[in-house]
């Protein structure tokens, strides 16, 4: 999200070009102004006709270039600007602008090496410097990206694009108060800067300063009405501080996000909004992870409360486990055949259609039952290994393909201190991602696990389940056993803010990290409860 935020700060960045010169023909001067005043169209009839009469005009050929890169002809505009620097090959400018054109194709080596030119002919150009450090940390050369923004600012204080680009950076770092400074100072300068103040809640949020990053993201809108990304990320601020009415009708803005552009479903058949509809039929379809189906799919008895049968649509993984939900007559995997419905309603925009506030979460003890010949059959196998003390269940990694996971996950090592405690028996409930070294003592049966069904039947021969936050604790809670949620600094929503319970899962309990990273102190938190649980 970020580095494409910066990506479309450089197409909007004022492209490198002074005002003509007194000596240049009148034409040439006439295309400037029209550049300038943003008339692209007349400023390119323009320049083709200063080109039609002076060939090696490179100005001409610059600008027409930058034009070109300005309408999305980004391969045109190299040709043109190329053919400029053939012609004076001393001009900085040229050089910056050829390498804004080489980055939006993708080619960033090319592109690094034209600022380096720029820079070389011209120190003391802070576009130029903005501009390397722009790719250079999309490259992730952060440390070097950071040191051109700081010379770009050295050279102009004011350059609200690089104390921007220089927040964009610190974040992705982790750095997140210097961030908020340097978004702060983007926004002294150009209070307009919608970009600027998106980017800034960001940081606040990921800094659990969610009122400020609430009002950050309220001026960015202000300021960009139809923003998805902020709407968005709103939503997900004021859920994770319980207003949860005004954070669901914001959260409708997640189809135009870049996550989600594209994936919102097309029936023809309209959007269920809560109202009665004795009769009818509606289709709940999933829309992202399992943890969100697992987490939502609670909402077919109420749905089911208000009228129609109801059929799911869910991830082929879900299918087993969720034939015997409450409220859904029929469930169907993602892919099937649908059967005929009336009205259709994604999983997550339940809770809006349903007017769910902080006191009227469905948050039953449970609401999902494992199959009992699966159960037993799990039973029997753990019988045959003996009583040795309590069984606990433990899941350290998400998917990685979540764009939150490096911070959610752990390194399975990382566990090693529960393995001491005696008296207490450790399961795998790791599907996929890392696996646990094998000198540790802990019981690995999801070889044998095809599906959630599987798991859940697993689970429920388990006394405990200690997981960071991922779809093993929304189904070990769904099932109504004990979950011990290890959970990131800067928390998904759907954990609230400040809390340690968890109105979703009434036996679920947060061990969340004090600061970013610190998995020590979860876990010495952790070690702490498991030895009480463990004592006779």
């Amino acid at each position: 999200m970020n580095r494409q935020q910066r990506r479309a700060e450089m197409k909007k960045a004022r492209p490198a070009m002074q005002a003509a010169p007194p000596a240049v023909p009148p034409l040439l001067a006439a295309a400037v102004q029209n550049h300038k005043a943003g008339r692209m169209d007349e400023a390119e009839r323009l320049y083709r006709q200063v080109l039609t009469v002076d060939p090696r005009n490179a100005d001409g050929l610059h600008l027409f270039g930058l034009i070109a890169h300005q309408k999305g002809r980004s391969d045109l505009a190299i040709d043109m600007i190329g053919r400029a620097i053939a012609i004076n090959p001393a001009d900085a400018s040229y050089h910056c602008n050829l390498g804004i054109a080489f980055k939006e194709l993708g080619r960033v080596d090319e592109a690094v090496a034209c600022y380096r030119v720029a820079i070389r002919l011209r120190p003391d150009y802070p576009e130029a410097h903005n501009s390397l450090g722009n790719t250079l940390g999309d490259q992730g050369h952060r440390d070097e990206a950071i040191a051109c923004y700081r010379r770009a600012l050295d050279l102009r204080p004011n350059y609200a694009e690089a104390h921007y680009n220089l927040g964009i950076t610190l974040k992705e770092q982790g750095r997140l108060d210097e961030a908020v400074a340097s978004y702060r100072d983007a926004i002294n300068l150009r209070p307009g800067y919608h970009d600027a103040h998106y980017n800034l809640g960001n940081a606040l949020r990921d800094r659990r300063r969610l009122e400020e990053a609430v009002a950050a993201y309220r001026k960015a809108i202000d300021l960009r009405p139809d923003f998805p990304d902020a709407h968005h990320n709103l939503a997900l601020a004021l859920l994770a501080l319980g207003r949860l009415a005004e954070g669901w009708a914001e959260y409708e803005w997640r189809w135009g996000t870049a996550d989600l552009l594209g994936a919102r479903r097309s029936f023809a058949q309209p959007q269920w909004r809560g109202e009665a509809t004795e009769g009818r039929t509606l289709l709940i379809h999933a829309e992202q992870g399992f943890g969100d189906t697992l987490q939502f799919c609670r909402y077919a008895v109420l749905a089911a409360a208000r009228g129609p049968r109801v059929i799911l649509e869910v991830q082929p993984p879900l299918v087993r486990l969720l034939r015997g939900l409450a409220g859904a007559c029929s469930v169907v995997g993602r892919g099937e055949d649908l059967p005929a419905f009336d009205l259709h309603c994604p999983m997550l925009s339940l809770p809006l259609a349903l007017g769910t506030t902080l006191t009227t979460i469905p948050g039953a003890a449970s609401y999902l039952c494992a199959d009992v010949a699966l159960v037993e059959n799990w039973r029997s196998r753990l019988v045959e290994m003996g009583d040795r003390g309590s069984r606990i269940g433990v899941a350290w990694a998400g998917k990685a393909s979540n764009t939150a996971d490096s911070r959610r996950s752990m390194a399975p090592k990382g566990l090693a201190r529960l393995f001491e405690i005696s008296g207490l028996r450790f399961f795998s409930l790791q599907k996929d991602g890392p696996t646990a070294p094998a000198h540790m003592p802990i019981i690995d049966f999801m070889g044998d696990v095809d599906d959630f069904a599987d798991t859940a039947a697993l689970i429920a021969n388990l006394d405990l389940v200690i997981s960071v936050d991922t779809a093993v604790a929304h189904l070990a809670a769904a099932l109504g056993k004990p979950v011990w949620l290890m959970d990131r600094f800067d928390a998904c929503w759907r954990w609230l803010d400040g809390r340690r319970d968890s109105p979703w899962y009434p036996r679920l309990r947060i061990y969340r990290q004090p600061r970013p990273g610190d998995w020590d102190s979860v876990l010495s938190e952790v070690v702490h409860d498991l030895r009480d649980l463990a004592e006779p």
